[in-house]
């Protein structure tokens, strides 16, 4: 980055496996660009609803302006079954483009809405040099509007594709961006015009592109949401890595279908001849097969973490890069045929948990939540499917190296650890949080793009009890994403605050509640404060001169016997008592001169509405 059932009609699996391709996990895929266009010539459809990457065995993959034509070429195809939208523009000026597809007219978010309608939105291209999710989404959406491979697919659910997310990235056109990836000859960059990687931005939300595709989000609220990648990482024989979330308890049991979800997707995937795996394959140890592997979740900053805060499945797609472009392109094609194929027994009840997830996530306040997991120390040994390798002193970086044979596939039993346990729990406030009013316009629009509701204080409420975080010990990170995150240790404890007016009260019970605790919980891992939007709430703004501080800890001392028995015990401390600066530190520390908001996060637990 980085399925079989008794729905799976036959004529499928047929069809699929008698295209050229995939006939084997180590067969590169052959280009089914003649079969392709056949469908789209008998049914009567223009040829340019065919991609180029199609046209050309899948060895290139075409620049922005192929989304600019196909777009409105699939809604003057399909005029009553098609519509292309824009949905935003990007820092460079291109429109952001999406293709909405149904087979009975329901192509707008309000008759969606209306009809109780599930709508699976799937995306690629938001790391713009793994493009196999642009080319494939083309090839399988005109294969879902033909309506012959999966009848009827698009009756049960509205697809909406946006081809690349990641545009102006995209255009940044050059061979060899990835070198660790086979094909396609030339495709765009990881990150966009600003370098932002929008696939660590979901909570955040600094990107112009990501404010836009959460807008879309909010507008088209998807049951499902598909982010289509391509992984980095060792060679293996594997092709594809599905990841559906959640895969941890979650509010109104949204667990539960998403894990025969993901077991459908295995099961078909295999069923077409594919090699899946469930989890995401990164060694626990870098470089070091034999350490295996862990199933666990990824912190909201990615998409389908993202989606599953928002109580809808998420899918994470990475086909494998050392697979060739057209075998990655296929993987695509099958998931997005077999995901469709699957909504039409299952989509139903895919809404229907979501709003069951909604509904629980306002029952969330004064209840103890789990916001992170980890992996347990259980696991069970995995037949993986890898190549021999060999373990290499390297003259060049001076440690070791791994070799991989790809001439000689070898079964890897390695351990997988798939069972997670809390990692991070955090009381839930029983009323919401308060934003002073210092901060509420900028934060204000964050909690909108989130589709989080807040109410406006329009009086000022002194003295009111609230939870306060101080920061104990405050660690910065190094630049990421263009920011200074930090880490935090601390506690909420009960104060007495003014909140003026202007502040926001954020309440808890609703829906989104537990991506309003991932924004607002100093220890989460993409909390606004471990970003380090408030990284100003940790710097002194005013001082004491040393000789000034000589002064008055004499005075202070003189007055206060109690003050004096506790430095004099300090000072048995061998590092404080050789530290002159923390010597004077304690007494101006406790000075009436001292700024009693220096580590003070300014977001504050309620247990009562202050409204």
């Amino acid at each position: 980055m980085r399925f079989i059932d008794r729905t799976f009609k036959i004529a499928f699996i047929a069809t699929v496996t008698a295209l050229p391709g995939l006939l084997g996990a180590c067969q590169p895929a052959q280009p089914p660009s003649s079969e392709v266009r056949t469908s789209a010539s008998s049914a009567g459809r223009p040829q340019d609803l065919v991609a180029e990457a199609e046209r050309n065995g899948f060895r290139r993959t075409a620049r922005y302006d192929e989304v600019e034509r196909l777009c409105p070429a699939f809604e003057r195809a399909y005029p009553q079954r098609a519509r292309c939208v824009t949905f935003g523009t990007t820092p460079e000026g291109r429109p952001m483009l999406a293709i909405v597809a149904s087979s009975d007219g329901v192509l707008t978010a309000e008759q969606a809405r209306a009809k109780h309608r599930p709508v699976i939105l799937f995306q690629g291209g938001i790391h713009a040099g793994e493009i196999d999710g642009k080319d494939g989404g083309f090839w399988a959406l005109r294969e879902l509007l033909e309506d012959k491979l999966v009848p009827g697919a698009l009756a049960k659910s509205t697809a909406v594709f946006v081809p690349v997310l990641n545009i102006d990235g995209h255009e940044r056109f050059a061979p060899n961006q990835r070198p660790n990836q086979r094909g396609p000859e030339e495709m765009g960059f990881r990150t966009t015009a600003q370098n932002l990687n929008l696939n660590r931005d979901y909570l955040k939300v600094e990107a112009p592109e990501m404010k836009a595709i959460l807008g879309f989000f909010e507008t088209w609220d998807p049951v499902v949401y598909v982010d289509l990648h391509t992984t980095d990482g060792a060679k293996f024989e594997h092709d594809v890595a599905v990841l559906v979330e959640p895969s941890v308890p979650a509010p109104g049991n949204l667990q539960e279908p998403a894990t025969a979800l993901s077991d459908a997707i295995q099961a078909r995937l295999t069923a077409t001849g594919h090699l899946p795996v469930s989890f995401y394959p990164a060694f626990r140890k870098s470089e070091d097969p034999a350490s295996g592997f862990s199933k666990a979740s990824a912190p909201p900053r990615y998409s389908q973490s993202y989606a599953s805060l928002r109580n809808r499945i998420g899918i994470l797609v990475e086909t494998h890069s050392w697979r060739p472009h057209p075998q990655r392109v296929r993987s695509v094609h099958d998931f997005l045929l077999g995901l469709f194929d699957q909504a039409r027994t299952d989509a139903a009840g895919w809404r229907k948990a979501a709003d069951a997830g909604d509904a629980a996530g306002q029952r969330l306040g004064g209840t103890r939540v789990a916001l992170t997991y980890k992996p347990s120390e259980a696991s069970h040994t995995i037949e993986f499917r890898g190549y021999a390798y060999q373990k290499r002193a390297s003259e060049i970086s001076g440690t070791t190296w791994v070799s991989y044979d790809e001439s000689k596939p070898e079964i890897w039993r390695v351990p997988l650890f798939d069972t997670a346990e809390p990692a991070l729990m955090v009381d839930a406030p029983a009323a919401g949080y308060v934003v002073p009013a210092a901060h509420a316009e900028w934060i204000g629009a964050k909690l909108r793009t989130h589709g989080l509701q807040y109410q406006v204080m329009g009086a000022p409420r002194p003295r009111f009890s609230v939870g306060a975080f101080r920061a104990d010990e405050v660690t910065p990170g190094h630049s990421f994403e263009g920011r200074t995150p930090v880490t935090v240790k601390g506690s909420w404890k009960t104060e007495m605050r003014d909140l003026p007016k202007g502040s926001l009260f954020v309440p808890i019970a609703q829906p989104r509640a537990r991506v309003l605790l991932h924004l607002f919980e100093p220890l989460a891992p993409d909390s606004l404060v471990a970003w380090g939007f408030f990284n100003g709430a940790f710097e002194r703004k005013e001082y004491m001169e040393d000789y000034v501080a000589e002064e008055e800890a004499r005075k202070m001392l003189a007055a206060n016997p109690a003050l004096k028995s506790e430095f004099e015990a300090r000072l048995k401390d061998p590092k404080f008592a050789a530290d002159s600066k923390a010597r004077l530190d304690f007494f101006y520390q406790r000075h009436p001169s001292w700024d009693e908001r220096v580590n003070l996060i300014p977001i504050y637990r309620v247990a009562t509405s202050p409204m």
